[in-house]
């Protein structure tokens, strides 16, 4: 039991009694920090949830955002992080099935899946299993669900040795007329619990969620991981779509964490409504199990659905057809209290308790205290700049992630249109519509401020969006953390929450789904905190931008200004060995006018021809924004992607004033791009921006020739770029 002291007075005030052990099984774990937000939902209110584009924030299994006048896109972000770190393949198939089933839930169909992982160092063997068994268990469960796994990030560092983090990140569509809703309005209407049947596995998943990881927990806690069936799940999704194209259906919810207890309670209290459950109508895969275990278990790939009982008949033989269980197994009801019976016993009473004390726990106010900066720095002495580049490049933060996904089938549904590798996924909707999709994160930059490491993890995010000429509607997020009852890890998330918060409103992205993983840590070791971040991206086929280079003689533009700022970058961390110091500043002015720049140029850019089929007869010939590694990894990155070389001048890139070659380079300064334009439009190009803004160089011959400090082979590049994991994993 993880209930407080002060919870069980608290509890036990408004019942006017005892509980008893099936009602405290089920208040613990709505109680617990997964299900109720307890510490988090104070801080979580500073989010923008509201918008123009916005049809649904958060509340709901996911929220929803318009793309033209007939569709709209349900997306979701979920973590699975305790489970993977002690089954890392059903852990993150379960991760996978969850965040499925909330966008099945909503009346969409999913389209697109994104993942955002931590592992230690792959030095590491341990580090290395969870790795290989993740990625196999994502893949394994996208690929035979038929949903495309079209892009994501990784981080490989010591903070997440003990505690992996697997964040998922889903999109589905649906058409406006046919958006669901968890809600349960009319009383009378039945509960049709459809699905896999349920039974031990899982139970407690949220308070282990809830709770932080001991060396005991790969044996102990093992029972508490859900158990993944991707092919019920595909037949749930088939059949859950076509009960919602052929029925009327009340409300829908998926069964995630807290099993039944908690999508009864949820589904019911949305509408000031009760319900009664008949425990005894429950499908059931394992015999002998207790009023406690049914209520708790978490098993996976069911749905309930809320309808009128003269639509039973028709909903049970669309399970039939599609081979899946299905049974009646209650009713909305007048009042406000969830009761649970067993009709096999003249209907005895298990559980009586208010829906609202268990789908709205009351939030704890927990302390919070500023953490002090680290005055203990280590002397950086800069080296060879060219042996940094290939370091950097090499390291598998930086190296390509094509071990991981050519595991994924990007390309079932026949909808994208850019592949991973680039800076965000790109899908069609129709003939003119498309959207963006990306998950970005920077824990270190978090780590040393959290205001501007979560600020800055959400403009990343939109730059890769803006990167592929799309504009930014809507962000969801994971938001892992430690634990909260440290006052200083409960002071990070608060603050950080602020710093996403200010983005996402001068941009107007509202937040409109997300995850709290709190108890990231193990016997004294936390993560890095980690705001994982999606964005959403709408606009016109047309604009998309990619950004290999094009073509020899094609000028480089850089767009924002680089300052002196290199502490908490991936040359420090690579190169040095260090996480320390000040981190890049967030410049919400600077930030903004950059990305709106980029837009600009793009939408004005007329001369599309077939860009997407390699017809490069327009101005802007490609984008790329610049982040982790700096100046010299974004041009690296570009050139290749195209096996193309550039020639640079550093002189020319606006940028602090005293600030080092060494520094230049490997700045990670937020609001930067790189775009290439036709030789001869630069000039007027660059007239028309009205942000830092100069010709730094051009696309030329086949190596990276940096003024005199850097001169690569590109074949070179690829060397150091391609194969790093591959090694490793070998």
């Amino acid at each position: 039991m993880t209930l407080e002291d002060s919870e069980v007075e608290y509890i036990e005030g408004i019942l006017n009694r005892k509980m008893n052990s099936l009602e405290e099984g089920m208040l613990d774990v709505m109680f617990s920090e997964h299900c109720s937000y307890k510490s988090s939902r104070r801080f979580l209110k500073q989010f923008p949830t509201e918008g123009e584009n916005i049809i649904l924030g958060p509340g709901d299994d996911a929220g929803i955002v318009s793309i033209t006048d007939e569709y709209a896109l349900a997306v979701g972000m979920e973590s699975h992080n305790h489970p993977s770190a002690i089954e890392p393949y059903g852990g993150a198939g379960t991760g996978i099935g969850g965040i499925l089933r909330d966008i099945i839930s909503m009346g969409a169909m999913p389209i697109a899946l994104l993942d955002s992982l931590r592992f230690g160092p792959l030095e590491d063997q341990k580090s290395r299993y969870l790795f290989e068994h993740v990625v196999e268990g994502i893949s394994d469960y996208g690929n035979r669900v038929g949903v495309p796994t079209v892009a994501g990030e990784i981080e490989f560092d010591e903070s997440f040795t003990t505690n992996p983090l697997v964040n998922v990140f889903c999109a589905g569509l649906v058409k406006k007329e046919d958006i669901q809703m968890a809600i349960a309005p009319n009383i009378g209407d039945v509960f049709l619990l459809m699905g896999g049947t349920t039974g031990r596995d899982g139970i407690h998943g949220v308070t282990f969620a809830s709770e932080e990881l001991t060396a005991d927990s790969e044996t102990e806690d093992r029972p508490a991981v859900q158990v993944a069936d991707p092919f019920t799940k595909k037949r749930v999704l088939e059949a859950s779509l076509e009960i919602m194209e052929k029925i009327d259906v009340s409300g829908v919810k998926d069964l995630g964490g807290g099993g039944l207890t908690c999508c009864i309670s949820e589904l019911v209290d949305s509408s000031k409504n009760g319900a009664v459950v008949d425990l005894r109508a429950i499908p059931l895969r394992e015999e002998g199990m207790t009023p406690y275990e049914i209520m708790l278990s978490e098993s996976q790939e069911r749905m309930v659905f809320v309808i009128n009982p003269d639509d039973v008949e028709l909903a049970q033989a669309i399970c039939d057809k599609h081979e899946i269980p299905s049974a009646v197994i209650g009713e909305v009801t007048e009042g406000n209290n969830m009761v649970v019976i067993d009709k096999e016993a003249d209907d005895e009473i298990l559980c009586d308790v208010p829906t609202i004390l268990l789908a709205d726990p009351p939030s704890i106010v927990r302390p919070t205290k500023e953490v002090e900066p680290d005055t203990g720095l280590v002397e950086i002495v800069d080296g060879d700049i060219e042996e940094s580049l290939i370091k950097i490049l090499s390291s598998p933060n930086i190296a390509s992630k094509k071990w991981v996904y050519k595991q994924y089938d990007h390309e079932v549904q026949v909808r994208t249109v850019v592949k991973p590798g680039d800076d965000a996924a790109v899908l069609q909707i129709d003939d003119e519509t498309a959207i963006a999709l990306t998950a970005d994160c920077n824990s270190i930059h978090t780590k040393l401020s959290p205001y501007d490491g979560g600020a800055g993890s959400v403009a990343e995010a939109i730059r890769n969006v803006v990167s592929m000429g799309l504009v930014p509607y809507a962000v969801v997020d994971c938001l892992n953390f430690g634990n909260p009852e440290n006052p200083e890890v409960l002071w990070q998330f608060g603050t950080c929450i602020k710093g996403m918060s200010d983005v996402a409103a001068k941009f107007n992205a509202p937040v409109i789904s997300g995850n709290v993983s709190f108890y990231n840590e193990m016997e004294g070791v936390v993560i890095n905190p980690s705001p994982a971040t999606g964005v959403i991206g709408v606009g016109k086929l047309d604009n998309i931008r990619t950004l290999p280079f094009k073509n020899e003689s094609d000028k480089i533009i850089i767009l924002g200004k680089t300052y002196d700022e290199v502490d908490g970058s991936e040359y420090h961390r690579s190169v040095h060995g260090v996480e320390q110091g000040i981190p890049p500043k967030i410049r919400l002015d600077e930030e903004y006018s950059s990305a709106q720049n980029v837009l600009k140029l793009i939408e004005n850019d007329e001369s599309y021809v077939d860009y997407l089929d390699g017809n490069a007869e327009l101005e802007i010939t490609a984008v790329h924004d610049i982040s982790a590694g700096g100046l010299a990894i974004a041009l690296s990155e570009m050139c290749l992607s195209s096996g193309l070389g550039c020639e640079i001048d550093l002189s020319k890139v606006p940028k602090d004033e005293g600030i080092s070659d060494n520094n230049l380079l490997f700045s990670e300064s937020y609001a930067r791009y790189l775009i290439t334009v036709k030789a001869d439009a630069a000039d007027e190009i660059i007239e028309s921006i009205d942000c830092d803004a100069a010709v730094i160089g051009e696309v030329k011959g086949d190596a990276l020739v940096i003024g005199d400090i850097v001169n690569i082979p590109v074949a070179d590049l690829d060397d150091a770029y391609n194969g790093v994991i591959e090694k490793y994993m070998a």
